[in-house]
């Protein structure tokens, strides 16, 4: 087969597939490389080490995450860069969450950033979630798994490091609020690889001697690895499994762990959790007066409202007395006695004054009234035609002054008066421009007085 057939069935292949083919536009390519990444990929968490940092005035940062053999590109916008703890640093480890995308306009693979912290702190929070989500799923933080704290506590156990800060600051609120209090301290180590199984151990003998109403578990503050204990799966099971009420004391108020939400009630300190436990001594002096009062109120109430209720049957049983029903049907006589008086002189008077009034009706009704009456009312008429030809005359000849003077205003005498001129041709024709005269033409120019004659001697175009 000659080759320039072969090219044309070739062509005309080529041709057929291609009309057959969608044909995308590279903004249509990469609108679908940008869904089908956000779709498939959706968040991930990385770790890798910053480069190329810029901190753009704007606000966002653009970077790169890098290892020992790739990197990608990232974004990260004000709003989530605020909310970041740490300052990114070009050689800095760190922990991101951030989102699979495509920047449409260069078509570059990027993510993302929407949470950045630290490698080492961030990798604690990344296990942190997980274990959380794990007992979320498991339903260790449902509301009907928690106990009621007891509202008389006269034995309190608590579980900490007996050398801890956190510890003096319970017992010293205890004594204060209620020195009459029993507490029990389960030793336990707080912090490092053997703190887990410490509370544990601790949290199990509590529980064995059945000694104490309450059982508080909790240290003071720290960053999350000292509070790490705390966060440990082993530890969160022997709370949810405690048959005591516990109540969780760790850290400070902004400090969360997982023995916060498997415990019966979270206290924002250990100062805080001491309060809860410990009723005031005072406090329950109050209550107690202020029981008291409330239950002499309350008789009192009661004893006002037995004697309204005596008062109103003693008003029921008086109306219903015979001497007072005979009263009420004598003063219903007289009211009807005093309204038929009333009708009989309403009525006699009407008659007395009908007479008097069906005279003045037929006074008003002959034609000598009605005949005043026209005349007055054209009179009327007639003062009011005659005003009405008198303000139409004085508009009329304001309007006539009017358009006079708008008339002398445009009027071409007017304009010569103001210091202009007209000139005109030998046949009285008006000069507008210089193609209407010649050289040695003769002119008229028309003043305000008079009238000049002249001889063109010379044209001069502007």
């Amino acid at each position: 087969m000659p080759t320039t057939l072969l090219l044309r069935l070739n062509n005309r292949k080529s041709k057929a597939f291609m009309a057959q083919q969608h044909i995308l536009q590279v903004s249509e390519l990469t609108k679908k490389v940008r869904f089908l990444l956000e779709s498939e990929l959706n968040t991930v968490w990385l770790c890798g080490e910053i480069s190329n940092f810029i901190a753009a005035s704007s606000g966002h940062w653009y970077l790169s995450l890098k290892d020992q053999k790739s990197q990608v590109r990232c974004a990260m916008f004000k709003g989530n860069n605020r909310r970041v703890n740490i300052t990114p640093k070009n050689g800095q480890q760190v922990l991101v969450r951030a989102k699979v995308s495509l920047y449409e306009p260069r078509g570059d693979f990027q993510l993302i950033i929407e949470q950045m912290e630290s490698a080492g702190e961030g990798l604690l929070r990344q296990q942190y979630q997980l274990l959380k989500d794990k007992l979320h799923r498991e339903g260790l933080f449902e509301l009907h798994h928690k106990q009621v704290i007891p509202k008389l506590i006269q034995t309190v156990g608590i579980v900490t490091s007996p050398t801890g800060a956190a510890v003096k600051d319970i017992i010293t609120v205890l004594k204060r609020r209620n020195p009459l209090l029993n507490v029990i301290i389960y030793p336990a180590l707080v912090q490092g690889e053997q703190a887990k199984y410490d509370l544990v151990q601790a949290i199990t003998v509590a529980n064995q001697r059945n000694e104490v109403d309450v059982l508080l578990i909790g240290r003071g503050g720290g960053s999350l690895e000292d509070l790490w204990a705390f966060n440990e799966e082993i530890v969160a099971r022997a709370i949810f499994h405690s048959a005591l009420p516990t109540i969780s004391a760790v850290g400070h108020e902004i400090d969360t762990t997982l023995a916060d939400y498997v415990a019966d009630l979270r206290a924002p300190t250990p100062s805080a959790a001491a309060e809860i436990v410990s009723a005031d001594v005072d406090e329950r002096i109050n209550r107690v007066i202020e029981l008291l009062n409330r239950g002499q109120l309350a008789l009192k109430q009661q004893l006002k409202r037995s004697i309204h209720t005596l008062t109103s049957l003693n008003h029921r049983l008086g109306q219903v007395h015979p001497e007072q029903q005979l009263q009420n049907k004598q003063q219903k006589s007289d009211e009807l006695s005093m309204r038929l008086q009333a009708l009989i002189t309403r009525e006699l008077s009407q008659r007395k004054h009908k007479p008097q009034y069906l005279k003045q009706r037929l006074i008003n009704a002959t034609p000598s009234t009605k005949i005043k009456q026209n005349q007055l009312q054209a009179a009327q008429l007639k003062v009011k035609l005659i005003s009405a030809q008198q303000r139409l005359l004085i508009a009329k000849r304001e309007s006539f002054a009017h358009q006079c003077e708008q008339l002398h205003i445009v009027s071409p005498l007017a304009t010569i008066a103001r210091g202009y001129s007209i000139t005109r041709d030998e046949q009285g024709k008006m000069i507008k421009n210089i193609k209407d005269i010649t050289i040695e033409d003769n002119i008229k120019v028309e003043v305000a007085d008079g009238v000049i004659d002249a001889k063109v001697i010379a044209v001069q175009a502007n």
